[in-house]
């Protein structure tokens, strides 16, 4: 069995998970980063369209405006940190070492946007591809090997679980030890070989569950793999049961992953009309097209309900026909390849799951109840969204805590041990062929199941149903994985079933509507 060996081990490549890497490289420790994908870029940064919030340590309105889009059930202590911290982070991190290109006016200034629920112009944003361009600048700043020659990017590789001594261990008395994490099992999907990793440290940096739901705006790999792994090493996780549901992605059958059309047109005065041409979040919300995603993603849903029409539209064929272009290049090219166009034409639009506001429980410095185990961005929760997530927080939060577990685990790292690996049991694998066709019907049934009982509305009844097919799937697939052959779709359906479950108990526990969390009598 191959075994690597690292200082810190970093489970996922968004902004997060990079940040993490880049500052701990800089002290020469050897990291190595994981991902189930063939390209470190694919991860939710990549596909983040709007900005990313960079204001004064002096905004006192930003604590305000996070906590008012939480439903007043944000942590204010998170809250106050990334006002206080964030804008020195990104200008080092962002700005200064990886050299990410932000929009400017002619005269080299930053430029700023609003977007929905805030109070003031304080996001940065590049064209409609922020997170694209924040991944990529950072990503290359991490692959220069004359600079960071400590760095490994595994890629190909599928987490499958973190290794814990007590659980893993290959004697009796190990089981009297601390819960340690000390590293994880991955399968190289070339191979088909599961690897043993042993490190110091270990960071989740996974990501969201939105790819649980059958209309998502996520990558295929935000399944809730951090969630599971986490839970099952004995960590604790919270807020489950808000998922946010992004109100205006592009309507069409193509797949289950929806394209995003970012909040930022409505920031920039688009307005949302129903098939009969009529504008409706006046009746919503003073706020209207501005208010909160929880209420306008409801707003469109009731609006669909009432039409009898499959989508709203979006309409912001009003502004300038250049300037639309220039401000929203992916946008306005991805619409027309689906011929609609932008400036003239609106577009049709629907509610998708978007963001995990709960995730993996931990302190203001990314730690979990284990230890060695860290969880950063959207799979860790510190409470800083509460109930519900402000605009544009969600990358400056990666980067933030990305940034803060890093330093927590440099003042760690001297007194911190190598595990030995030979301590540790190999893992054992199956030898009953995966069925392809069969994991692909169960992705299906969970993904169903998730969009019409855990979804943007839910109900005890309608909870109460999802539980008894939950109940069969989870059992099913539990009973085939110890015997299966692995392979990165069976481990993520495992995971997705677990996480699945997590969010569907949290829903039954919480009996009251707030934020994102929207429970009928």
């Amino acid at each position: 069995m191959s075994v690597y060996q690292f200082d810190v081990l970093i489970i996922g490549c968004g902004i997060s998970g990079l940040t993490t890497a880049a500052k701990l490289a800089e002290s020469g420790m050897k990291i190595g980063i994981l991902t189930r994908e063939e390209d470190p870029n694919i991860s939710n940064t990549y596909f983040a369209q709007g900005g990313i919030i960079y204001s004064e340590s002096s905004d006192d309105e930003l604590v305000s405006d996070i906590n008012k889009a939480s439903a007043n059930t944000a942590n204010l202590q998170a809250a106050e940190i990334l006002r206080d911290r964030s804008g020195n982070i990104l200008e080092e991190i962002l700005i200064k070492n990886a050299k990410s290109n932000f929009a400017k006016d002619e005269n080299g200034k930053l430029l700023f946007t609003r977007e929905a629920a805030h109070s003031l112009d304080r996001i940065l944003y590049q064209g409609d591809y922020t997170g694209k361009e924040i991944q990529t600048s950072l990503l290359n700043y991490l692959k220069d090997k004359n600079r960071f020659p400590n760095v490994q990017i595994l890629t190909k590789h599928t987490a499958i679980d973190l290794i814990t001594p007590i659980h893993h261990g290959i004697k009796i008395q190990q089981r009297y030890e601390d819960n340690l994490v000390v590293g994880a099992y991955a399968l190289n999907q070339e191979t088909k070989e599961v690897v043993k990793i042993l490190s110091k440290f270990t960071v989740l940096a996974t990501g969201g569950i939105g790819g649980l739901y059958l209309h998502h705006s996520n990558s295929e790999g935000a399944r809730g793999d951090g969630h599971a792994m986490a839970k099952r090493a004995g960590a604790n996780l919270t807020n489950m049961e808000f998922v946010q549901f992004h109100p205006t992605t592009f309507f069409d059958s193509s797949s289950h992953r929806r394209f995003l059309i970012s909040e930022a047109v409505r920031g920039e005065g688009g307005r949302l009309i129903n098939s009969n041409g009529v504008a409706f979040m006046e009746k919503y919300h003073p706020d209207k097209e501005l208010a909160p995603r929880d209420i306008v993603s409801r707003a469109i849903a009731d609006e669909i309900i009432e039409t009898r029409h499959d989508c709203v539209y979006l309409d912001i064929s009003h502004k300038d026909c250049e300037w639309l272009k220039t401000r929203f290049p992916t946008i306005y090219q991805h619409c027309k390849d689906k011929h609609v166009d932008i400036t003239a034409d609106p577009i049709p639009v629907v509610p998708a799951a978007h963001y995990t506001c709960g995730g993996v429980k931990t302190n203001i410095k990314g730690q979990t109840n284990l230890k060695g185990l860290y969880a950063v961005g959207e799979v860790a929760c510190t409470g800083l969204h509460g109930a519900n997530r402000l605009a544009s927080t969600s990358l400056l939060e990666g980067l933030t805590w990305g940034y803060i577990a890093a330093e927590d685990i440099a003042k760690k790292i001297d007194h911190a041990i190598s595990y030995d690996p030979l301590k540790i049991q190999n893992w054992k694998s199956g030898n009953l062929e995966a069925d392809n066709a069969l994991i692909a019907q169960d992705w299906l049934t969970l993904k169903h199941t998730m969009w019409n009982y855990v979804g943007l509305t839910r109900s005890y009844h309608l909870l109460k149903r999802a539980d008894a097919m939950f109940s069969e799937l989870y059992n099913e697939i539990q009973h085939f994985y110890r015997n299966a052959e692995l392979k990165d779709s069976l481990i993520g359906l495992r995971n997705a079933v677990e996480v699945g479950y997590m969010v569907l108990n949290s829903s039954r526990r919480n009996p009251e509507s707030v934020g994102c969390f929207y429970l009928k009598s």
